[in-house]
């Protein structure tokens, strides 16, 4: 009875604080608009939803497809500011399990000092080796690091959970201006900027078929003006093609609707504006 009571008391301390969690809603609803995260049109066939803790803090939100091995997407404040970009990956040890530390690590770190072999990290997840000697495709942030104000906020998005494989000129180009000069102008005015960014799986692979490459890549954005002005925003890109097609919230919801072929997407709160 004792054990029985130790095992109910951990699990309910791993799941208030852990970084694999039940439910983004309660565990880190400040990254979503009126604590809304998207709807279950999104949520894949083997999900985990991921607080991203790097050190002892939060800094974004992220929907995991552990079978394709690549976030279906992550949501974060728009807080950009100078910096450097950082140069060091990231895993997430509790998507092995819950006795794992709750903080992103490297795998170097995971393998050495937590005993943890490869083959047993990369059953959980995408590892460095799978986005090795890429043809045409590079590591594509869904959350990019200058988004963000200071040095932790931006190397907490250097895990992999965070990434896709992303078409080489797509990430470099169009996707890029978008990131860096389309953002900065339609967040003019804005208090604060929600964004929502994913991709939608494909039909292909990279490191024999663990990893998937999305076909389409996707990012959404509700901004708070003032208490009575909001706007919103979305933007979608082929993952084959260096062309950013921006949308309305609804337009993008409506598209999103039919490559996820499940029931109709909800990105945000119905407060933010759909036209």
């Amino acid at each position: 009875m004792l054990l029985l009571l130790l095992q109910v008391l951990t699990s309910c301390l791993w799941l208030g604080h852990g970084e694999v969690v039940t439910s983004l809603q309660s565990s880190c609803p400040q990254f979503f608009f009126q604590k809304t995260p998207p709807n279950a049109a999104l949520t894949p066939q083997n999900p985990a939803w991921i607080c991203q803790r790097y050190g002892n803090k939060y800094y974004f939100a992220t929907l995991y497809d552990r079978n394709q091995r690549i976030p279906v997407y992550s949501a974060y404040l728009y807080q950009p500011g100078p910096g450097k970009r950082p140069n060091t990956w990231l895993v997430e040890p509790q998507l092995m399990g819950q006795n794992y530390p709750k903080t992103m690590e490297k795998e170097w770190t995971l393998l050495n000092n937590f005993k943890v072999s490869l083959e047993q990290l990369s059953k959980s997840q995408a590892i460095l080796q799978d986005y090795k000697n890429l043809t045409g495709l590079n590591r594509g942030h869904l959350n990019p690091s200058g988004h963000h104000g200071n040095s932790s906020s931006r190397r907490a998005t250097f895990t992999l959970t965070n990434i896709v494989p992303q078409d080489v000129k797509l990430n470099g180009g169009a996707w890029n201006n978008y990131e860096q000069q389309t953002m900065m102008r339609m967040t003019k005015g804005c208090k604060t900027t929600y964004v929502v960014v994913g991709a939608v799986p494909g039909n292909n692979y990279i490191a024999n078929r663990r990893v998937n490459i999305p076909s389409y890549i996707w990012s959404s954005a509700c901004c708070e003006m003032d208490a009575n002005n909001m706007k919103a925003w979305g933007v979608i890109a082929e993952n084959n093609r260096n062309e950013v097609q921006l949308l309305t919230l609804g337009e993008l919801e409506d598209s999103l609707t039919v490559l996820y072929g499940r029931e109709s997407v909800s990105l945000f709160h119905s407060a933010c504006p759909r036209k």
